[in-house]
């Protein structure tokens, strides 16, 4: 008797509409035109593993763990998590820059970290990965970071190819389920073929005219309605939209959901266009639907509203009712703020409307940032996390170390400042305006 697949999620709501979901056993090949375009898709992944608490084995070539787990955020800071590094001692020749990663006690990391002493021999990377797999349960997920790093450091397709040949049907059996990536353009069709043809899923990520698209081209058991169709979308941080989305019978109000979150951040029509370069007429037009904006106006308007586009295409209902939610949080732009000095993400979904909106703050050690993260005209609170930091409120300045809370009533901070060797993580709140806002004066810090 055959055993009955079990559908999951890809982490992207319209990927698995489009897709069908993704299968236990499931390989499925992310043929990049870019290089950079299935990140967002990789990292939804992880972050749906994560929220399932599914063990996940990162297997990197292209990355050291330190850049891997910048780039991953709150995402690389989760038990569930391992990393196989084939990177110090590949592309990173075992330099001491690199090496010096594992001077940090390890027993502290959250996630766990093995380094591959010799990653130019494919057996040794087989064997790694399957002994650490070993030690986990349930449906394991892999991401393999990538086939064209393979091949540059195993020095050729053949090898990529006996790898992954023999890899697929294995990890197909273990009901595991692994992204494979490559760069479309770095390889030749005969290995895009072949992989193709073993592969349960295959997709094309390309970019034309300045639009991204994605392309089924694969779905075992599965028969999407657009197979070999480009879809076009578009991604801002995590959340991914697909143009389709936005024009099923008409019932995608933009105008109405940017007047709605602008209104939850208490900002007038006139502030938002100054901000956003445009007349308050423009904004007026854009809000009652008389207008549509431009692409470069309407990612403008979401960065200054401190939301992702995709939330001006999102059903409000949505998150209604939802009483926990998973996952680091959503990146997002924070004013002008530099993004190497400081990081920003929304922790509840931008159509979520609740009295008080929480984000983490990460400021990177040693900077200082010459504005507050956020326009906004109600009370603001934080509570720091880690690392020490010092604010400027009006001509006072105050300093806060970790457990302490921060209040704001109105007056914005005029600059901050991460005055700790490490990286300062806080939690911060914004309330809503109301007839409580101006019934406490103070401001500042209390340990």
């Amino acid at each position: 008797m055959f055993k009955k697949k079990i559908r999951v999620s890809s982490g992207v709501s319209q990927l698995d509409r489009q897709l069908g979901g993704l299968f236990i056993g499931d390989n499925v090949v992310w043929y990049d035109d870019a290089g950079s375009l299935t990140s967002t898709f990789s990292l939804n992944f992880i972050q749906e593993s994560q929220r399932r608490d599914k063990p996940l084995i990162y297997i990197t070539f292209d990355r050291s763990p330190k850049t891997l787990l910048e780039d991953l955020g709150p995402l690389g800071r989760n038990q569930h998590l391992a990393i196989l590094d084939c990177f110090t001692h590949g592309k990173g020749d075992g330099s001491e820059v690199f090496s010096r990663f594992y001077e940090k006690d390890g027993a502290q990391w959250p996630h766990q970290i093995v380094r591959i002493n010799a990653p130019k021999d494919p057996e040794v990377v087989s064997e790694a990965f399957y002994s650490l797999h070993g030690t986990m349960t349930g449906d394991v997920r892999f991401v393999f970071d990538s086939l064209t790093g393979m091949q540059e450091l195993w020095g050729g397709e053949e090898a990529v190819l006996k790898f992954y040949s023999h890899a697929c049907p294995r990890l197909y059996e273990l009901e595991t389920i692994a992204y494979w990536i490559m760069e479309k353009k770095a390889h030749s069709e005969r290995l895009r073929a072949n992989i193709n043809q073993i592969a349960q899923v295959a997709i094309d990520l390309s970019v034309n005219r300045g639009k991204s698209s994605l392309t089924i081209l694969k779905a075992v058991k599965r028969r999407p309605d657009a197979l070999n169709l480009p879809l076009v979308y578009w991604n801002d941080g995590l959340d991914v939209t697909f143009e389709s989305e936005t024009g099923k019978g008409g019932n995608i109000d933009l105008g109405g959901r940017v007047k709605q979150i602008r209104k939850r951040q208490t900002m007038s029509q006139k502030d938002l266009a100054a901000l956003v370069g445009v007349t308050p007429s423009t904004i007026s037009q854009i809000e009652s639907g008389t207008i549509y904006p431009s692409l470069p106006a309407l990612f403008k308007i979401a960065q200054v509203l401190g939301v992702p586009v995709a939330a001006f295409f999102q059903d409000r209902s949505v998150a209604a009712g939802q009483v926990v939610f998973s996952g680091g949080g959503t990146r997002i732009d924070l004013s002008d703020l530099p993004k190497r000095d400081v990081t920003g993400y929304r922790l509840v979904p931008a159509d979520f409307d609740a009295y008080a909106e929480p984000y983490l703050i990460e400021i990177s050690a040693g900077k200082k940032l010459p504005t507050h993260f956020f326009i906004h005209k109600g009370q603001e609170m934080g509570y720091l996390l880690e690392g020490r930091l010092e604010l400027e409120v009006g001509s006072r300045f105050y300093a806060a170390g970790p457990g302490d809370v921060i209040y704001l009533t109105g007056e914005l901070p005029a600059q901050w400042k991460n005055t700790g060797k490490a990286a300062a993580r806080l939690l911060w709140v914004k309330i809503k305006s109301g007839p409580s806002s101006t019934q406490h004066p103070e401001k500042g810090v209390f340990a």
